[in-house]
């Protein structure tokens, strides 16, 4: 044997190796417990999400799921907390796409962003939002309640989820529609909100249907209107803002897994393969559907076409009703 063939056998048996160490060590993933960050509080649709999908999957990669909420400024504090993660695997980002595209399109200079500082890992699926008023509100449909706002002039207050988050942006465009205003009051969150809505404090919210169901349930809180193209089937007589007569108010509310930038593929697709499994499982499916959510499985490649499309969409939202950060 020559010495070129020699050498040219001995690289390739080097390489060989390397990649069969590199296949081992990916196959091996993962070794320890992995936290998923979730921008919004305990007790908001995105964290029951985030939590009914983390307790399969920790059974099904063999390692815990730790769930780790950072609320705050429209979900970058989380967005940030995860974008600046070690790419290993070991931490995920749980999105509220729809909720962190708006503060992208809000904030001039976000700390982090969807598309240039993670990987797309799945879609997961959707929570339709609505709106909840206090029941002492002598409102029991849109133009009832459209009536009773102008008659107040001004002198309320409405909540939200956060300043640049879904709840706050569809407020905004709520009082522009039927010309009026009042006093925002942001939270960090439903499980915030909720309560002084409850307590009278505030006068109406746009909430997910998964926070509020418990507390309209309970008669706490009074269901008006659905802000998404169809009703929900936990509240069939509740109609939606298109069918009450607000036309072209129906919004998509997605949910998605990323991991940050640099994350091997091999651990993107293992990740990918579970959460399949997991939104596909009849069972799984059975029991979202009774909190009000609607699990929607869309690979790593159709979310980050999705991922670019919501946030070319509310970039453009955002600009037309003129809407800004308090």
């Amino acid at each position: 044997m020559t010495l070129t063939k020699s050498l040219l056998l001995s690289i390739g048996i080097f390489a060989g190796l390397c990649g069969s160490v590199f296949a081992a060590n990916e196959t091996d993933w993962p070794k320890k417990p992995i936290v998923a960050i979730v921008s919004f509080p305990a007790g908001g649709s995105t964290d029951i999400f985030a939590r009914s999908v983390t307790a399969p999957l920790a059974e099904a990669l063999g390692q815990s799921v730790v769930v780790d909420n950072k609320p705050g400024a429209g979900g970058m504090i989380g967005l940030q907390a995860a974008a600046k993660a070690a790419p290993d695997g070991y931490t995920i980002h749980i999105s509220a796409l729809t909720n962190q595209s708006i503060s992208s399109a809000l904030f001039k200079n976000p700390p982090a962003d969807l598309q240039k500082d993670f990987v797309p890992v799945a879609l997961i699926g959707a929570v339709p939002h609505l709106i909840v008023i206090n029941p002492t509100v002598p409102a029991k449909n849109l133009p009832e309640l459209i009536a009773f706002i102008k008659s107040k002039k001004g002198n309320f207050n409405y909540a939200s989820q956060g300043n640049g988050s879904l709840s706050h942006l569809e407020s905004t465009m709520f009082m522009e529609r039927i010309g009026a205003s009042g006093t925002h009051i942001p939270y960090k969150g439903s499980s915030f909100a909720l309560p002084d809505l409850i307590a009278g404090n505030t006068l109406m919210m746009f909430d997910s249907v998964t926070a509020s169901l418990p507390h309209i349930q309970s008669g706490k809180l009074r269901p008006i209107a659905i802000a998404a193209a169809d009703r929900s089937p936990l509240m069939p007589n509740v109609p939606t803002l298109g069918q009450d007569g607000m036309k072209s108010f129906d919004v998509e509310n997605f949910y998605a897994v990323y991991v940050p930038k640099g994350t091997s593929p091999a651990i993107v697709a293992k990740l990918e393969r579970e959460i399949r499994k997991i939104l596909t499982n009849p069972d799984f499916k059975t029991r979202m559907a009774a909190q009000g959510i609607h699990p929607q499985f869309a690979n790593s490649e159709k979310l980050a076409e999705i991922t670019t499309n919501e946030a070319n969409k509310w970039e453009k939202v955002v600009k037309s009703a003129n809407v800004k950060v308090d």
